[in-house]
């Protein structure tokens, strides 16, 4: 009967939760002269602090995919900001643009962490928002971004990076405040030379660190929209965007929580 019982409690607590409004809205905000545009996601009705995390968008730029993102961060109880690298309205029509875009902020990693803590401080004045429990996460691009936001001793709980570029100039030289999770294509190529050298950034730095990495995954596991031909090094994965799902999700449940780790 107890069992049974609980059973219902959870599939009513399922259902409620499914049912939950999201809230969205379009948000403007400025770096230096450019003016930028991100969106807010929260699910509507509580009164409560919750955790906040921010979304940094993969190279091509804040668009759908970004958005459907922190709306999903929405859905698990976060109030969740995917933020604008590039200025508002600014998309890439294809690879070769989203790389020039890119590009700059790989060659510029102040630029790119300064942009990052806009949006960040976006995210800060969102209502509910629980200011010692903010987070971010970033896909290719936006993984890198949020890496570096970690290496410049950013006060985040933590950051997780979906198939990002780990490489950096400016490595860490400290340890991070954040706690660090890196979730990789096993078989991606773009990446793969740069994973030793990471893995000994966060040893020297004594970084709370993981790389988790997916068989037969290539880069931009989590993109529908990179199609499913692994011959072009760029290929979702449903099995792999799945699993990295949950893995973030409980991640941001351990270092979210008030219970301290045994």
């Amino acid at each position: 009967m107890k069992k049974a019982l609980l059973a219902s409690l959870l599939a009513l607590a399922s259902a409620l939760t499914a049912s939950a409004s999201i809230k969205t809205r379009a948000v403007e905000y400025k770096d230096g002269d450019t003016v930028l545009q991100g969106w807010a996601a929260w699910e509507d009705g509580f009164k409560d602090q919750r955790p906040g995390i921010i979304v940094v968008h993969e190279w091509m730029g804040h668009g759908p995919y970004a958005r459907r993102r922190a709306e999903q961060l929405a859905r698990l109880g976060f109030t969740a900001f995917a933020v604008d690298m590039y200025g508002k309205g600014v998309y890439a029509k294809d690879h070769e643009e989203a790389g020039k875009l890119a590009g700059a902020f790989f060659a510029d990693r102040a630029a790119m962490r300064r942009r990052a803590l806009a949006g960040l401080e976006q995210l800060r004045k969102l209502p509910f928002v629980d200011q010692d429990k903010l987070g971010a996460i970033g896909y290719c691009f936006g993984g890198t971004t949020v890496l570096e936001l970690a290496r410049a001793g950013t006060a985040l709980k933590g950051v997780v990076s979906f198939h990002g570029n780990l490489a950096t100039p400016a490595p860490a030289t400290e340890k991070p405040k954040a706690a660090i999770l890196v979730l990789h294509g096993a078989d991606d190529g773009f990446v793969n030379p740069g994973v030793p050298a990471f893995m000994e950034e966060m040893r020297a730095a004594k970084a709370d660190w993981q790389v988790v990495q997916y068989g037969g995954a290539v880069h931009s596991f989590t993109v529908p929209e990179a199609g499913t031909d692994t011959a072009k090094g760029m290929a979702y994965n449903k099995a792999a965007d799945r699993r990295s799902w949950e893995a973030m999700r409980a991640f941001f449940e351990e270092i979210f929580s008030d219970k301290p780790a045994k």
